[in-house]
This record gives structure tokens, sequence and C-alpha cells, in this order.
């Protein structure tokens, strides 16, 4: 707890129009600060007590102790607060599972009911998608402008309101258009990772992330299930009501959920963020570090363009390519185990290295043991996250994520050759188990890279190209697929080894690293970085004097 209580150089500067980048200011006194828009705190690095370097207030001399919200978050710990934010994010994160799960289910029975070709099948679940593209940065520049936990909020009623009308759409028309909004406010359901990432501690970011990321899982399961005991009886229309019950239990909680301490820190809601750290302390049974919370109100947040600057180019276009292979090849490896089953012998599908078309009109309902055979494929993601789990603290983020990466495509491989069903069926439970253990991972790294002032919006847009690639894959997985096995393999493997490498090329390795509030915090890391660096030369040199 020292390092809370060293005293720090404090010096306030008065403008009108904040910018950091003003050179001439004047001191001023805590009771002389005006308003927010007026004044702007910036603390210095800590020194060390001897130094006896004060801030002066009115002539004379005393020590003001200051804190971050990093340092609040280090000290409260996880506790009784974080579990029930993992609750209620992780309802959001249900949902999700549960409207993309859906999707799969859905196309059967309309094939059937309402006699609808393929390729009319095939639009109710790319329109979802091209939903979700198109909204994802939508919902991440709102979330960086507006708060999380307003941006989370709309989207999951949006989403709980479209969902329940697509229930009783008439025609396959209104269907289409129904579902497709229903995509537009999924695309803010990553929002909520962003949100929960914002309050924990650094040691615990890694696991309870990865944590939340079961509860997509545990949906997946969720909405089998429910589609094994609703789909006889009661039929879809049902189904597709019911499974917007964990969006309306989220809406009647959400009055709980607060909103990001570190936004309202860059917002200039010192007060805001102050009662929701003293909320989380008492929640927690801790006490919050002595001081003043440091407060920087930032004008400019939610700009895209600001992942395009030097400093995060390289990260941004790195992890939109991670991105788009990991929704790429996951929704792939579903969609070619019901294609490649289907095909019957699996050693006649890939000696023949095509599988030939059925009639676009034939139908076949979905019976009991297509439902449970779903759900064993679904029960794939759980080992797969346990991997992943112990990976991401041990070897850290962009080694985990290179390792799904490889290990997914190491599994494709054998398919090429004649293999038993029995074994092709082990090789698909692997390679799926890895690649959404990978897809957790760039969930896990994504906020912790970019700061508070852009974090909303690069989980957005990067969403959005995990959404392009989801979409892309029924191209490759069913239409590909009918023309070359072999073409289409190489397609989800070499895509895979290429993200493989991508990953370790991110310049950032986040294990162990605080999140940042805005981009100067990197600045002034590598500057620090840089001298202590040259401070080291300078002792080991031999020349020293």
């Amino acid at each position: 707890m020292d390092r809370w209580r060293r005293p720090a150089e404090i010096i306030y500067r008065r403008f009108k129009n904040p910018d950091p980048s003003e050179a001439n200011f004047v001191g001023y006194s805590d009771e002389s600060q005006g308003t927010d828009n007026e004044i702007c705190t910036i603390t210095s690095a800590r020194v060390n007590p001897a130094a006896g370097q004060y801030a002066s207030t009115n002539g004379s001399n005393r020590t003001e102790e200051t804190f971050t919200v990093d340092e609040a978050l280090e000290a409260i710990g996880f506790g009784k607060f974080q579990w029930k934010m993992s609750l209620l994010t992780g309802l959001s994160w249900v949902a999700d599972a549960m409207e993309m799960m859906i999707l799969s289910i859905l196309g059967p029975q309309l094939h059937c009911e309402w006699r609808l070709p393929s390729y009319q099948v095939a639009l109710i679940t790319s329109v979802v998608f091209v939903g979700m593209g198109i909204s994802s940065p939508v919902w991440g520049n709102v979330s960086d402008k507006y708060g999380r936990k307003i941006g989370l909020t709309i989207c999951m009623c949006w989403t709980l309101y479209y969902g329940l009308l697509s229930a009783f759409a008439p025609v396959y028309g209104w269907l289409l258009v129904l579902r497709g909004l229903v995509g537009f406010g999924i695309g803010g359901a990553p929002q909520s990772v962003t949100l929960y990432s914002e309050f924990l501690p650094v040691k615990a970011r890694g696991i309870c992330i990865m944590l939340i990321a079961a509860f997509w899982a545990v949906g997946s399961v969720f909405e089998v299930l429910l589609a094994l005991w609703i789909m006889p009886t009661l039929g879809w229309r049902w189904l597709l009501g019911l499974s917007a019950l964990p969006m309306a239990i989220f809406l009647c909680f959400c009055f709980w959920l607060p909103e990001s301490p570190r936004f309202d820190v860059l917002m200039g809601n010192r007060e805001r963020a102050m009662r929701t750290l003293e909320c989380i302390a008492k929640d927690n049974g801790k006490v919050l570090p002595q001081g003043r919370l440091i407060a920087y109100k930032q004008t400019d947040r939610g700009q895209i363009k600001d992942l395009f600057t030097p400093q995060y180019m390289r990260t941004t276009l790195l992890l939109w390519f991670i991105w788009f292979a990991n929704a790429f090849s996951y929704y792939g490896i579903i969609l070619l185990t019901t294609e490649m089953f289907q095909a019957g012998d699996s050693c006649g599908a890939t000696q023949g290295a095509k599988i030939e078309p059925s009639c676009s009109l034939e139908c076949k309902y979905l019976t009991s043991a297509d439902y449970k055979d779903l759900l064993w494929t679904t029960l794939a993601e759980f080992p797969g996250l346990l991997v992943v789990l112990l990976a991401v603290e041990c070897i850290g983020r962009k080694k985990s994520m290179a390792m799904c990466f490889f290990v997914f495509s190491l599994c494709i491989v054998p398919s090429y050759f004649c293999i038993g069903r029995t074994a092709l069926t082990v090789l698909i439970f692997i390679g799926r188990a890895f690649i959404s253990g990978g897809f957790q991972v760039v969930f896990v790294y994504t906020p912790e890279v970019f700061p508070t002032e852009n974090r909303a919006s690069a989980m957005g847009t990067s969403s959005a190209m995990g959404r392009l690639g989801a979409l892309i894959t029924p191209f490759v997985a069913q239409v590909m697929l009918r023309a070359s096995v072999y073409l289409t393999l190489s397609v989800y493997c070499g895509c895979c080894v290429l993200a493989g490498i991508a990953s370790l090329m991110l310049p950032i390795e986040t294990l162990g690293r605080g999140l940042q509030e805005s981009s100067r915090d990197q600045d002034a890391e590598g500057q620090a970085t840089t001298t202590t660096s040259q401070a080291n030369a300078t002792a080991h040199s031999p020349n020293k004097s």
C-alpha cells in the first residue's frame, strides 16, 4: 500500500479548450480550480518522498496524495462486486449465443415448413451477419461517446424487441427483415466484454474474461436443449420467443449496472467515478487508496481514425485479420461438420474430392438424434476453454492465439486422407475446441491493447471483421465444398496458419499489463522505457565518469 501514499507533483493547467499540448500554463490551488471545462489535472511520475518535492498551495508546502482508477481497482481487488458483474454481463453473452445458435435450428425447419429453396434458407443466416457487421462499429462508437452501459442496454433492448417480433413474422420477407434487425442489435453484444474488462484488476482480467466467455458455450447448449424440448410440440415461433428470455432478464437488472469509472474519468466526471469506486470497495469489503482521484477530460472519443495512427495501425490491421480468421474458421467447422457427415462415408467424400449436390427443395426435419449430435458438438467448446484458460496466463495472449490457430490447422490436415468417421469426429471435436478457445483469447486481448478512449470502437470494428468472416464462410463450407473438398480444406488450413503467424507478429503482449486510459499513457510508458534503457546503457558504459 506504500506506493499509493507516495507524494506526487501536481500541476494544474487552465485553458478554455482542453488541449494537453499547450505549452504555457500557470499554477492554481485546489480552491481556485473553477469548472471542469477549465481545469485538467496532470500528474507527473511519482517521486521518492525523500526528494522533498511537494505541490505549492497558497504559498505553503503540503503533500497531496493522488491515485488512478487502475490503482484503485488493484487495491479493491476481485470480489463480490465482480461476481455480480460476471453474472449480469454473462447474461448478454448467453443471449448472443442463443440468437446465433438458433440459426442452425431455424433453417431446416423453415426449409420444410415454408418449402424454401436452399438459397433462401442461407439468406436467413446471412442477413443476421450482415446486420451484425454493419452495426458493430456503430455500437462501438456509441459506447465510446456516450458510455458502455448506455450502448449495451440500448442494443439489448433493440435485440429483444425485434427478436420477439420475428416470432410473429407472417411470411418469409418479414422474417428476413426482422432477423436482419435482430442481427443489428446483436452486433453490440461484445461491448459487454469492454464494460466488464474495465472493472477488473490486472491479475484477474485474463481468467475472468475467459470465464465470461464460458457463458457463450452455456447459451449454445441451453438453446439446443430448449429446441429439443420446444420444437416437437410448440414449434419454431415459441422457440424464437423463449430464446429472448435472457435479454429480458438482463434488462430487468440492468438498472444496477454501473458505468465504467474509466469512461467517467475520460468524460471529466470524477465525482461519479469516485461514487462507483466507493460502491465497489464497499461490496468487496476493501478500502480505497488515500488521496484524490486523478481526472483527465478527453473530448475526442470514439474516433475510428485513431485506430490508424502510427501507434496502433499495425495492431489494428493484424487484429482485424485475426478476428476475421477466427469467425471464418469457427463457423466454418460447424458447417463442415454437417456437410461432411451428410456426405456419408468420409473416405468416399475425400477420395472423390467433391460432394454431389442434392435437390434444393429436398426436405428433412431435424430429429431428436440430430439435436443430441448438435449438443455433443457444442460441448466441444468447454474443454477448449479450459485449455486456453491455463495457457492465457502461462504463455501469454499472443502465443495462446497462435497455438489455437496452429492446432486447428493440424486437425484439418488428416482430413485430406481417407480416415474413418470416428477419427474424423475426434479431429473435428479437437479442432472446434481450440478454435473456439482462440476466439475467446482475442476477446481478452483486444480490450487490453487499446486505451479507454477508443477501446469500444476497437472492439466494434474488430467484431465487424469477424462478422465478415462469418458471412463469407457459408459460401466456402457449403458451396465450394460441392466442387472440391481439398480446396475447401486448404482455404481453412491456410487461413489459420496465416492467422497464427499474425498473432505472433502483434507488437504488444498484454499479459500483466494494466489497461491504458489514453494513448498518451502508452506514449509515456514508451518514453519511460526508452529513458530507462538509455540510463542503463550509460551506467554500463566504460567511458562514464
